[in-house]
């Protein structure tokens, strides 16, 4: 039978033997190496002694006794990969171990989570009652300096049950936040896991369009395959078949298939240890047609577009690359009745294609810094005519991206488009017969390397 006791303390490297979810990636001990340098940099920048990270607590809903499922706080999630760590805590001390507590409860409500094995590479207390974890994590805090940050979501578990503490000050997250999008080798090799289950969903999903399922079936079919629940994944999937393509963050899934099936757009991804993979493909019914045409020439453009980033290329620059390339689309297929450059500089790219490049990708799908202009904070905002672009820096080794040029029918830009400046430029009966096959969107996860670029995505699939 369990102890009663509200707490015990495990030494880092006593036995652990007894608890599940051992982590065997070697490097793991080497990323944690790693980010406990990042911390202790941005600890001193920021003026801290010491930090709390919580993992964060569920909330209900309004008027409710369920909740959503929980999402824990990427700052702690990065120092210990699980999903089940909810309302668990961290103590960082630059020069010291960092001790974890961890809430185990002792419920007959809910299975309580196990300590997992990668728990050895701390001080570990496990408490069976949050009050006492807080309490406790307080205490320790205090007596390691009086400068204490708080790094978490206010709420319960948060910094109104401290005494000290600042509650995410800005010079220390900044710090973290631009450091973050360089990924350590065990992050990487998340991030490869993430891709291998995504793209056993894709396969899965793409044979279950091919059969003629409904969005609802696909996506069942794309969960089944990937093996996650809905609720493990990183962001809700996009299954879209015909004109629901053309919706960009598409979020039903229809219970019967269309009468007629043209075209089939599926982003969805993969989540390993927290790390996120976004993939996105786009197919057609028909091999022959225009549709499947621009699907091949967007892909040979996209992949193109890869094969010229180097370490320093903006992410803007590969932004508006990407819009002279689908500009040269546009041309060749007859959707525009004017020169490729004359369609760039009149801004008819931008109805076809009105979302972002991409983003920086890792804990959170769109992971955070993208448009920071250094350790201390700034923003470099993107251009007005690109304002969805989510990644403003250069690109640097070990910096995963997405890369995921579009090209859509969107009855309300085209609209817009018809009645403007340039609306003469466009071919109108050959754009109103693409409407109903939504667009186009391919998406792969990128990061550059001393070597080159290494497509995530694309190695998953075997090219």
């Amino acid at each position: 039978m369990r102890s009663r006791n509200l707490t015990r303390v495990w030494e880092g490297g006593n036995d652990l033997s007894c608890y599940t979810g051992a982590m065997d990636d070697p490097g793991f001990k080497d990323h944690l190496e790693q980010i406990s340098e990042r911390w202790a940099r941005a600890l001193a920048f920021a003026g801290y002694d010491a930090a709390i990270v919580t993992a964060g607590i569920s909330r209900n809903y309004f008027l409710d006794d369920q909740s959503p499922p929980h999402r824990i706080n990427p700052h702690f999630l990065q120092w210990c990969p699980s999903e089940l760590a909810e309302g668990s805590a961290l103590l960082i001390v630059p020069g010291r171990r960092s001790k974890l507590y961890f809430l185990q409860p002792d419920d007959y409500w809910h299975q309580a989570p196990e300590l997992p094995g990668w728990a050895g590479e701390f001080e570990v207390e496990v408490c069976v009652d949050a009050a006492a974890l807080l309490r406790n994590i307080e205490r320790a805090a205090l007596a390691s300096g009086n400068h204490i940050a708080f790094v978490g979501e206010p709420g319960p578990g948060g910094p109104e049950n401290f005494l000290t503490q600042d509650l995410n000050p800005s010079l220390l997250i900044n710090h973290l936040h631009f450091e973050r999008a360089t990924k350590t080798a065990f992050e990487l090799a998340c991030m490869r896991a993430a891709t291998a289950k995504a793209v056993r969903g894709h396969l899965a999903a793409r044979a279950a369009f091919e059969q003629g399922l409904s969005e609802f079936q696909i996506n069942l079919d794309y969960l089944a395959a990937s093996e996650q629940l809905a609720r493990e994944l990183p962001y809700s999937n996009i299954v879209a078949l015909n004109e629901h393509a053309g919706v960009l963050h598409y979020q039903h899934y229809d219970r019967s298939p269309p009468a007629e099936v043209r075209s089939f757009l599926i982003d969805a991804g993969g989540n390993h240890n927290g790390y996120a993979a976004d993939i996105t493909r786009t197919y057609a019914s028909n091999p022959g047609s225009l549709f499947a045409e621009l699907i091949g020439r967007l892909d040979a453009a996209q992949q193109s577009l890869i094969d010229h980033i180097s370490p320093g290329t903006a992410y803007l620059d590969l932004h508006v690359d990407m819009h002279v390339r689908l500009a040269g689309i546009l041309e060749e297929a007859g959707l525009v009745t004017c020169s490729a450059a004359s369609a760039f500089e009149a801004g008819i790219t931008e109805t076809f294609l009105p979302h972002g490049l991409g983003h920086l990708i890792g804990l959170q799908t769109h992971d955070v810094g993208g448009q920071q202009s250094g350790i201390e904070g700034g923003v470099v905002p993107p251009p007005e005519n690109y304002a969805a672009l989510r990644l403003t820096r250069a690109l640097e080794p070990g910096m995963p991206v997405t890369i995921e040029p579009g090209l859509y029918f969107i009855p309300q830009l085209l609209d817009r488009a018809r009645n403007g400046a340039s609306g003469d430029l466009i071919d109108w009966s050959l754009v109103d017969a693409l409407i109903p096959f939504g667009g186009i969107r391919i998406e792969d996860n990128v990061v550059l390397t001393d070597d080159g670029v290494e497509n995530l995505t694309r190695d998953a699939f075997g090219r």
